[in-house]
């Protein structure tokens, strides 16, 4: 099998460099939704159960996941972190690509990039501020959750999310925008590798969300799908997912809503037009700052 990323194809075309047999992405699509699914189940009642032995002992609530404290949260992160490996494993044995080609097209993160994209990622929140103020009042879907006092547990939070949140986007991205991407990108013209991860994107996190918490979702996996098509790599949607889920989970657990956040089954038509600005504007920032830095988007070898 070979290892060897084809030269002049995109990030999203390099699977067509190995084996073509149709059952291979099939195979691999499965078993990486399917396995992402189980891994988060399996750290999440791993978490539980080690919430449960622990000083303190449960959440005051019935269902530990409506207000976590920090080893259910981080069971939460983990378990979808746990998915990097697996898709690595995956992405090898079936196809034959070595794991740094599914972070770019020169077969590593190119950190100069990754560390960009964080700051244009805050720039592009700081106008989703400025849009979201511009709403109707009481439209915005405001949090009515009783806010915690600043003492050990919300610290212990503050701590993991600000530790494990890089991780858990991670695992994210490398399934959706990475082995998804590829394997669609692989059969399939580049527009249904840019919809179809974006799509399954906003069904994974579940059937109960509302249309414009899903619509979010789908805008959310659109724009980081072409980003990875127009700059060769995860790296630019990988800071937006990590910047967003610091400053969502951050606020959450200072507002006392994280449970909510977590599983969020409301929202409002209204939040769209400050995420969808926010989206737009790190679009056209972050593939600036690509042709800035010159990142080729073409695997070279």
């Amino acid at each position: 099998m070979s290892t060897t990323t084809g030269a002049g194809l995109g990030y999203h075309q390099l699977q067509r460099s190995g084996p073509r047999e149709i059952w291979r992405p099939a195979l691999g699509v499965l078993a990486v939704l399917t396995g992402m699914s189980l891994l988060s189940i399996l750290f999440g009642i791993v978490a539980v159960g080690v919430d449960l032995v622990l000083p303190g002992g449960p959440t005051a609530s019935d269902n530990p996941f409506d207000d976590p404290g920090s080893i259910i949260m981080a069971g939460i992160l983990l378990g979808l972190a746990a998915a990097i490996p697996l898709v690595l494993v995956l992405a090898w044995a079936l196809h034959g690509t070595r794991p740094g080609f599914l972070v770019s097209v020169v077969g590593r993160i190119r950190w100069r990039f990754f560390t960009g994209c964080l700051g244009l990622a805050i720039v592009a929140m700081i106008a989703t501020v400025v849009v979201g103020s511009l709403v109707p009042s009481g439209t915005r879907g405001e949090l009515t959750a009783s806010p915690h006092p600043f003492d050990a547990r919300m610290a212990a939070l503050l701590v993991t999310v600000a530790l494990l949140t890089p991780l858990q986007a991670a695992g994210e991205e490398f399934v959706f925008r990475g082995y998804l991407t590829q394997a669609f990108g692989g059969i399939f013209p580049t527009a249904f590798a840019v919809v179809f991860p974006a799509l399954v994107f906003a069904i994974f996190h579940g059937f109960g969300q509302s249309w414009p918490v899903f619509v979010d979702r789908f805008a959310f996996g659109l724009v980081a799908g072409v980003l990875v098509v127009l700059t060769g790599g995860i790296e630019a949607g990988l800071a937006m997912h990590v910047v967003n889920n610091w400053l969502a989970f951050g606020f959450a657990i200072v507002s006392g809503n994280l449970g909510e956040a977590l599983q969020p089954t409301g929202g409002t038509w209204w939040s769209l037009p400050g995420t969808l600005t926010q989206s737009l504007v790190y679009l056209a920032l972050a593939v600036w700052l690509a042709r800035r830095q010159g990142l080729t988007t073409r695997a070279t070898r």
